[in-house]
């Protein structure tokens, strides 16, 4: 099979997964889904669920794809033909490949709110809130953002524009595409971060931010229909919080196994990945102490959805010192860090292109590229022309949804876990185990082997199938 290079260096690699790691999901989609579920109970069992399943995952798929070098669904059938198994394993590697194309498709929709606000913030919009009453400010702001998301020419322009980058930088291979781009583009965003944390603690509300996300009410998170009479126990948040952890993480999507199978062969698995885990889950909280003070200092909702971090972070840049400057930084660092995910996202398709010896890397990226542009076109109009579309009303789970709001849910609740699932199985139960510890260069009676073993072979197959099961309604 063709290989494509490997990154130069066990940093490269790091700053690499990070960047598939960090992106929208930690600054656009944390936040939000943190303020729907009502905060510090929603954070608690987010960590919960990347540290016990999460980070087992993430190394097995980092595995994986060191042990199988090629795309997601050659590696599968090479390692599943190498364990004395069939090869429809190799589905798994399918799944992967189509979850992350299918996240790219609205991803980059996201992210073309984020490019769209470079000029809007450069140009001085949002400063106009210094001359406005308290009152009208939430007001003036998300004006500007509906009028974004309801005009279909601007959303899809700036879908298109921000496809057309990710394609030419895949295209680059992986030293100089790849690694090229997300060796600036991390350490410049958590020093915006940063600036920015400085900024929301100078807010008045910035205890009522931090208790908001730290307090933790399991009644509220467990039970959030309660009424006089009665309370009715959902596993929304439980679901919710799970997919955040896999998605945040880029896990189950082949990203994380296709780096992997560029990753140099002597790299430490467990020190990488580890590294990676902790730096993604930073860059959320880091997010969540950011907004949520912003958030509450100017009268807004915690839980307002999907615009949330477009509607609060402008009226801070619009009162801030500078906040033209750092306001449009900082949407140019977020579109840097979108674009380092979406180009993991792409890459296991680029690369079983490749791999069928049919396309030169170019012509895949072409390909790849157009396909997920097609696809996303059904994003962009979910939130003017189709905005009353809801394909699958019949069933009572999916009544609401848009497109948007459809393929955002089966990717990060259900095609993600599952993923995750049978990765675990696979690597703790199905592979040899003399291989495994080879892969991660240590040996059977090492305490971290055994319990990342454990974690891997028990907690995360039985504890996404338990939340699974709840979503799907076998418990109800």
């Amino acid at each position: 099979m063709k290989r494509y290079g490997e990154w130069s260096s066990r940093l490269a690699f790091i700053l690499a997964a990070t960047g598939s790691a960090v992106g929208l999901g930690n600054i656009w989609k944390f936040p939000y889904m943190t303020g729907e579920y009502g905060g510090g109970a929603f954070v608690i069992v987010y960590l919960l669920c990347v540290a016990l399943m999460g980070l087992p995952v993430m190394m097995a798929e980092v595995m994986l794809g060191k042990r199988g070098r090629n795309s997601p669904v050659n590696s599968m059938r090479i390692l599943a033909q190498e364990a004395g198994y069939s090869q429809l394993w190799r589905i798994l590697g399918w799944s992967g490949v189509i979850a992350g194309f299918l996240i790219l498709s609205y991803y980059s929709v996201v992210a073309g709110w984020a490019l769209a606000y470079i000029p809007e913030v450069a140009k001085g919009t949002f400063t106009a809130v210094n001359m406005m009453p308290q009152n009208e400010i939430a007001g003036f702001v998300g004006s500007i953002f509906n009028g974004l998301v309801e005009n279909p020419i601007r959303l899809l322009a700036w879908h298109s524009a921000f496809i057309v980058v990710t394609m030419i930088m895949v295209a680059g291979g992986v030293q100089g595409g790849l690694e090229r781009a997300v060796r600036f583009m991390m350490p410049a965003l958590f020093i915006v971060l940063l600036i920015l944390l400085g900024y929301a603690m100078s807010t008045p509300e910035f205890m009522k931010g931090i208790h908001f996300m730290f307090d933790i009410d399991f009644k509220s998170f467990l039970y959030p229909n309660c009424t006089e009479k009665s309370c009715e126990w959902s596993g929304d948040g439980l679901l919710a919080a799970m997919g955040q952890a896999f998605f945040s993480l880029s896990l189950g999507m082949g990203s994380i196994m296709v780096y992997g199978a560029y990753l140099p062969k002597h790299a430490s698995i467990a020190q990488t990945t580890a590294a990676v885990v902790a730096a993604d889950t930073l860059v959320a909280i880091l997010a969540g102490l950011i907004i949520f003070p912003i958030v509450f200092s100017n009268g807004l909702q915690p839980g307002a959805g999907v615009g949330l971090v477009f509607k609060t972070l402008p009226i801070a840049f619009g009162q801030m010192p500078f906040g033209s400057l750092f306001g449009t930084l900082f949407f140019v660092l977020l579109a840097l860090a979108a674009w380092s995910s979406a180009i993991s996202l792409i890459e296991p398709a680029v690369a079983w292109l490749v791999e069928t010896g049919k396309f030169t890397r170019f012509s895949a990226s072409v390909l790849s590229g157009l396909m997920v542009w097609l696809v996303g076109i059904l994003s962009v109009f979910s939130f003017n022309l189709w905005s009353d579309v809801k394909p699958l009303s019949m069933f009572s789970t999916f009544e609401n949804k848009t497109f948007f709001d459809l393929i955002d849910y089966l990717t990060a609740n259900i095609m993600l876990p599952l993923g995750g699932i049978f990765m675990a199985i696979f690597v703790a139960w199905l592979m040899k185990k003399q291989i495994v510890i080879d892969e991660l260069e240590t040996t059977s009676d090492n305490i971290g082997y055994r319990i990342w073993h454990f974690l891997l072979r028990y907690v995360t197959p039985i504890g996404v199938g338990l939340v699974f099961l709840n979503a799907i309604g076998v418990f109800s």
